[in-house]
């Protein structure tokens, strides 16, 4: 797909591309070769740039300070993401992002000016996040585990057809319909980042690389007034989020203490109890679920019931940094990555994958474990 665009003394050919496609492997050099432009502009951030040209970046990362930092959703977010992308190009002969490294290589050859035109990633998904209601989250969740090991039957006209508008239309529609949030932010937004940035670009002659889905909008976008620093804002937590982990805890402790002042010291006990054991077993299954240690599970149990109680810390982040301490990842683990995330058995063989599996699911099965006790604990009060 290839538009073509005059403002401002700039032209600027937008070049429509499926991020599986060989043939718009082709295209992208094909027109870089045949336009010679003063500036190519791609559609990455400098994060996603450095992964495509330094294949080696996984065996650089500290899976210790990402625990701490609190990113083992995101980057098990954007490993989930990775993962679907490679299975859909290894499907397809294809490797993902290559039409964006065509036309980087194709940029230096040139002599032309390379532009990182989009958002970067973490942002994006972050904005992402926030704009989803809490069941909208719970959706998507539910959506990207049941279906990421699924690859699709999609053959290479399937992936042409969707660089046409109507069937691109349509996808985005859908998606507008269960997660307005993300198509917002994933699309509109990032036309608007797209089109400011070509737009800024100090060049006559631009060719621009997009995923085709940006096309419209950056062709309606690209001569107006975008500010973009507003686009880079990260929304702040939700306020049900925000207040629901210092009200739990504050629920649970008046619980029993009504129990142990109005009641009987017996009832607080088998208050206790019932917290320890619920919020333990479930933290504890998402630790065996994950693969973990043995010591690793142990410390899953044990830890749950307090820092359920504790808005500051997370079972999740105990478990993990146990899991990190006992299995420490290994060269071949970075070297396998890339492969591994791509089926279950790898996601939990390799060390890096399964400590942040600890991490998810521990935390999940100790946030379970909350909803299940409270009404264990409040049956006590009678």
């Amino acid at each position: 797909m290839k538009e073509e665009l005059t403002f401002n003394n700039k032209r600027v050919i937008l070049v429509g591309t499926a991020h599986i496609s060989q043939e718009s492997i082709e295209e992208v050099r094909q027109v870089i070769e045949e336009e010679k432009p003063d500036a190519v502009c791609v559609e990455l951030c400098q994060s996603r740039y450095d992964s495509i040209k330094n294949a080696t970046k996984w065996k650089n990362m500290d899976i210790v300070r990402v625990i701490k930092e609190g990113k083992a959703p995101m980057l098990m977010a954007n490993l989930i993401l990775s993962a679907f992308q490679k299975k859909m190009g290894d499907k397809l002969g294809v490797k993902p992002g290559a039409e964006m490294m065509a036309a980087i290589v194709s940029a230096e050859e040139s002599g032309a000016e390379i532009v990182l035109a989009d958002r970067d990633m973490a942002t994006t998904l972050k904005r992402a996040w926030g704009n989803l209601s809490f069941w909208e989250k719970a959706k998507l969740l539910f959506q990207i585990i049941m279906g990421i090991f699924d690859t699709p039957d999609i053959s290479k006209n399937d992936v042409e057809e969707l660089k046409q508008g109507d069937a691109l239309t349509e996808a985005i529609e859908s998606m507008a319909k269960e997660f307005p949030g993300v198509k917002s932010v994933l699309i509109d937004e990032r036309d608007e980042y797209l089109a400011a940035n070509i737009a800024g670009t100090e060049a006559e002659t631009i060719v621009a690389v997009v995923g085709a889905g940006h096309v419209p909008g950056i062709k309606e976008k690209i001569d107006t007034s975008i500010d973009t620093d507003k686009l880079e804002i990260i929304p702040p937590p939700g306020k049900v989020g925000k207040y629901l982990k210092w009200i739990i805890p504050l629920l649970i402790f008046s619980i029993i203490g009504y129990g142990f002042f109005k009641m009987d010291a017996n009832v607080s006990l088998e208050m206790l109890k019932r917290w320890i054991l619920v919020n333990g077993l479930f933290s504890g299954l998402g630790a065996i679920l994950a693969g973990g240690h043995v010591v690793t599970i142990l410390v899953a149990i044990i830890a749950a019931p307090f820092t359920s109680l504790n808005p500051a810390i997370a079972a999740g982040w105990v478990a993990g940094l146990t899991e990190a301490w006992i299995r420490k990842p290994r060269v071949e683990d970075f070297e396998n990555l890339a492969t591994d995330i791509t089926s279950i058995r790898g996601f939990r063989s390799n060390e890096i994958t399964k400590i942040l599996l600890v991490v998810v699911l521990c935390n999940l099965g100790s946030m379970i474990g909350s909803v299940v006790g409270i009404p264990l604990i409040t049956g006590l009060l009678r």
